[in-house]
């Protein structure tokens, strides 16, 4: 996880020592994830790259603001309630959740299927809404603020359909030193995928065992999103595409004009 900060984002020159502490400290409350729920200072430099002693001034400045608490027994910190006051927040202040929440889940209510938005971070996706009726347990646990590949997945690939070729290059790096020999093979296909967005609109992906997903980018005033549908079916890619891609892209539509007119009325 350092080195892929250090490939995607390296200190910039010119930053003041306080917004560089600032950075820092961000880099701290990112390096929580499930599975990673209780970190110590040394899994903390571990994962950001910084040394002890600085990881060690950054937690103690973030308990005092409420932002981690420490377990003394543990000797290890964990996210403060606060910080899932920060997320709500933005879902309840975000007019792009405002207006697509509802007509994904009338979509999935009437197709039967999974729908999901999705926003870029650094080299994943994170969804941001994720409205699930799939039968497959492992796949209806799929919530906001889970964050996926973006090289593997159809989210992931519409949003690099869209991303500056600069952009794009710094994240192929980043894919390349993470997937090592599966890179070439994975190129091909995200060019594929980049191929496919230009051409009809969305992509197509199945990086998990028999479910399909279709995804386009949704380009509004407040950035660019992925939306996609997902089934879990044995049915061929090319199957559920001629299946759902009109849905999506009626539904990019809807959300599209929707913001459009919201956006007029402000």
């Amino acid at each position: 996880m350092a080195e892929r900060g250090r490939l995607l984002f390296e200190d910039k020159p010119g930053i003041s020592p306080a917004n560089r502490s600032l950075e820092r400290g961000v880099e701290i409350l990112r390096a929580f994830r499930p599975g990673s729920e209780m970190l110590a200072n040394g899994d903390l430099a571990e994962r950001t790259g910084l040394s002890r002693s600085t990881v060690s001034r950054l937690t103690q400045t973030l308990v005092g603001a409420g932002l981690l608490q420490l377990d003394e027994r543990e000797r290890a910190y964990r996210l403060a309630p606060a910080v899932l006051s920060l997320a709500h927040a933005m879902r309840s202040g975000s007019k792009v959740l405002a207006v697509a929440a509802p007509k994904m889940r009338a979509l999935a209510e009437r197709r039967r299927i999974n729908v999901g938005l999705a926003a870029p971070d650094r080299d994943e996706m994170v969804y941001l809404e994720s409205i699930r009726y799939n039968r497959r347990v492992a796949l209806r646990n799929v919530v906001s603020g889970q964050r996926v590949p973006m090289e593997l997945t159809s989210l992931g690939r519409a949003y690099l359909a869209t991303a500056p070729e600069s952009r794009r290059k710094v994240l192929f790096a980043a894919f390349s030193a993470r997937r090592g020999r599966q890179w070439p093979a994975l190129s091909r296909q995200i060019d594929d995928a980049i191929r496919s967005v230009s051409e009809r609109g969305f992509c197509a992906a199945a990086w998990q065992p028999e479910v399909v997903a279709i995804a386009a980018p949704l380009r509004v005033p407040q950035g660019v999103y992925s939306l996609n549908v997902s089934v879990s079916t044995a049915d061929t890619v090319d199957g559920v595409v001629a299946q759902l891609a009109d849905s999506l892209m009626m539904l990019l539509r809807e959300i599209e004009h929707g913001i459009s007119c919201l956006d007029s009325d402000h």
